[in-house]
């Protein structure tokens, strides 16, 4: 990895923090729409970033203070929707993996710790990932695709 696409991962593992702090009302809970959850779609263009979201989901969560299930399996599945949206065949559709890891997986543990039912829980996550990844994250992904990738440099 040059130091580039380093410090590219690097900044949004920061700004997903950062993000995460200034909109913590809506970033954390049974509902959410996590606003940093827009960078999530990024490996989509460089698998550099996957490194990036899980780090800043993994301290985004110690910050957020729901505890161990959140800082481990939560990044964990960040991590896991960031591979995935990596190999997406086309960008419309590398909102999805985060959407549906999110809403399935993130609901798992955050239904019980709010004792709210696990569908509700899968609704409102998986309407706010859609939120994040679609109307915000997919217009973020065009601009760094049109300002700082060619598609090429995906397939490298």
């Amino acid at each position: 990895m040059n130091s580039i696409r380093v410090v590219r991962a690097s900044l949004i593992a920061a700004l997903y923090v950062v993000l995460c702090i200034i909109f913590q009302p809506i970033s954390f809970g049974p509902i959410q729409v996590r606003i940093a959850e827009a960078f999530v779609i990024l490996p989509f263009l460089d698998p550099a970033f996957i490194p990036g979201i899980y780090v800043g989901a993994l301290l985004a969560n110690i910050i957020g203070g729901l505890g161990a299930w959140d800082i481990w399996f939560g990044s964990s599945l960040t991590l896991i929707a960031g591979v995935i949206t990596w190999k997406m065949p086309n960008e419309y559709l590398a909102p999805l993996p985060p959407i549906l890891i999110n809403a399935f997986g993130v609901s798992a543990y955050l239904a019980p710790l709010y004792g709210v039912p696990y569908f509700f829980s899968v609704l409102w996550v998986g309407v706010g990932e859609a939120v994040a990844t679609y109307i915000i994250g997919l217009p973020i992904l065009k601009v760094f695709k049109k300002n700082f990738y060619k598609r090429s440099e995906k397939d490298e």
